[in-house]
Order: structure tokens, then C-alpha cells, then sequence
């Protein structure tokens, strides 16, 4: 029962982006499976999974071995704390941060993994973001104003 359970979970947040336990627990349960917060809480814990940002900005849980899309609490704070200025110039966003944060929050840009994002150059206090086309600069800053919040 438990590791048809286990797999469940994580064929459900592969295709779904799940937020929380009790939505966890609510997509267990529409497929038949009855389990209490506790069960799914040690089930999280047993598959070791995490907490990542989706595409679309959310908190979503994935597994531990999906290094693309790990974003970590600290990595996410980090971004958000050390980020002064967003501005642009045609297709690449210029980002201002404080004094030695300007790697650490390339990082994070990177492991988001925008696909309308070419890449980023990092220096002390200034990243340059590479935009695929012109058109999507303003989505962006908006989704990196997003993850300020």
C-alpha cells in the first residue's frame, strides 16, 4: 500500500503543479487512496522531496534529483533581497543588485530556466539577462518583479 501510494505521489506532481499537503492529499484521495496529512507529511519526507518555483511563479513539490528546477528558499530570499533595479535595453534586461550578489542571483536566474531567456552574464552588482526576443522583455521583468514580492 505504501509504495503504490508513494509512486502516486510522484505521478501526481510530475503532471500537476501541487502547493500543498492538503492538495496532496485531496489528489490521493480522488484516486481512491484514503490518507491523513501525517501519512502524506512522512511520505514527503521518506521520498525526500522539495519545494521548487514553477515557471508560473508558484511553490511546487518535485524530487530531490530534479536539479533543473531546484530553487531553494535560500536562493529564492537571496534574489529577492539583493535585487535594486530592473531596466532594459532593447532585448537584454540589465539588473543592478547589491555588491556581491550579482552571481548568486545569475544563479537564480539560471536555474529557473526561462525559455525565453538565453542566458546571463554576472558581474559584482550587475547581471546582464539575454532576452530571446524583444517582445518578451517586459514578461519577463514583470515575472522577476513577481518573485520579488
Amino acid at each position: 500500500m505504501k509504495y503504490t501510494r508513494q509512486a502516486k505521489i510522484l505521478e501526481i506532481i510530475k503532471n500537476k503543479e501541487i502547493e500543498t499537503q492538503e492538495e496532496l492529499s485531496e489528489e490521493l484521495r480522488k484516486l481512491g487512496l484514503n490518507v491523513t496529512q501525517a501519512t502524506v507529511s512522512r511520505d514527503i519526507k521518506e521520498l525526500r522531496l522539495i519545494k521548487t518555483l514553477s515557471k508560473s511563479g508558484r511553490y511546487k513539490y518535485a524530487t530531490l534529483d530534479n536539479q533543473s528546477t531546484v530553487l531553494s528558499d535560500r536562493l529564492m530570499r537571496l534574489f529577492r533581497d539583493s535585487i535594486l533595479s530592473i531596466d532594459h535595453a532593447g532585448n537584454i534586461l540589465v539588473l543592478k543588485t547589491l555588491s556581491g550578489a550579482g552571481q548568486a542571483a545569475a544563479s537564480t536566474i539560471d536555474a529557473i530556466n526561462y525559455e525565453e531567456i538565453v542566458g546571463t552574464i554576472a558581474g559584482d552588482d550587475t547581471i546582464f539577462v539575454l532576452i530571446r526576443n524583444e517582445e518578451d522583455v517586459e514578461n519577463i521583468k514583470e515575472k522577476f518583479k513577481t518573485l520579488m514580492k
